[in-house]
């Protein structure tokens, strides 16, 4: 295994769900971390949290990947000990609404695309130099099972992560000879508060997406994550399916009693 202590570690989207397991299971490999959210109060206490449970270092501070020019000056004026990134965790994403093409809401295809595929090229497009410049790094993908196969009302939300597939791909290509590892962790149902954006906070909506089975979790995924990252130098993680025990696809699962 790869040792992770004093490595530099930036998550994206990391005040709660699956950015937030990242920054406590990579802190608790030995990492210093660069977390960032929209919420700041939430990524703050996140990072006040890990320093007195794990004793390292941690920067937190509002960020929203869509916005181009600041994702650029965040990462230009980091303190000079958080700069040399070494893992990049693309993690900042969501969905918005469940609805036929043809019934739904163009301003939520917005959001998506704007932080699922630009959020994402702004983020590494940022950060890649610092990696090319020393010639190492691994940047970390969180895809989806969205990302492999379309589902009836997923259109644009399917359309992002099949993007995010196609960026890791060809990402990986083009940073063949510069010792980057670039990797994809694709997840089915994982329960956060996925849902409840997805479906504005109706909380009946977001429970029906698990019910009858067991979802996966946050940490489930970063486990995975962590696994890419520590893997020895001469191997790389293309890419991780995880699905939920009971789900076969992105349309498939069994539901008890349901």
């Amino acid at each position: 295994m790869e040792s992770l202590k004093e490595k530099i570690v930036f998550i994206t989207g990391a005040s709660s769900g699956i950015g937030k397991s990242c920054a406590y299971a990579f802190s608790k490999a030995g990492a210093n971390l660069v977390i960032s959210a929209r919420r700041k109060n939430l990524v703050d206490e996140v990072a006040e949290d890990i320093r007195k449970e794990f004793g390292v270092k941690v920067y937190s501070y509002k960020l929203d990947v869509t916005k181009r020019d600041d994702v650029i000056n965040s990462i230009k004026s980091l303190p000079a000990e958080f700069k040399n990134i070494d893992i990049l965790i693309n993690n900042a994403g969501l969905a918005r609404g469940l609805n036929k093409f043809y019934e739904d809401n163009p301003e939520g295809w917005e959001e998506m695309i704007d932080t699922n595929v630009k959020g994402l090229l702004y983020v590494t497009h940022a950060i890649l130099p610092i990696m090319l410049e020393r010639k190492s790094g691994h940047i970390i993908n969180i895809g989806s099972i969205a990302g492999r196969e379309a589902y009836p009302k997923g259109a644009v939300y399917c359309a992002s992560k099949h993007a995010v597939d196609a960026i890791t791909r060809s990402l990986r290509m083009d940073t063949i000879d510069k010792n980057i590892l670039v990797s994809t962790i694709d997840a089915g149902l994982v329960e956060t508060n996925f849902s409840k954006i997805r479906f504005s906070g109706d909380e009946e909506k977001a429970n029906n997406v698990y019910k009858g089975l067991t979802p996966l979790t946050g940490d489930d995924i970063a486990d995975a994550v962590l696994y890419c990252a520590t893997r020895p130098p001469h191997v790389n993680i293309a890419e991780i399916t995880l699905l939920a025990a009971r789900q076969a696809s992105a349309t498939i699962s069994y539901r008890e009693g349901v």
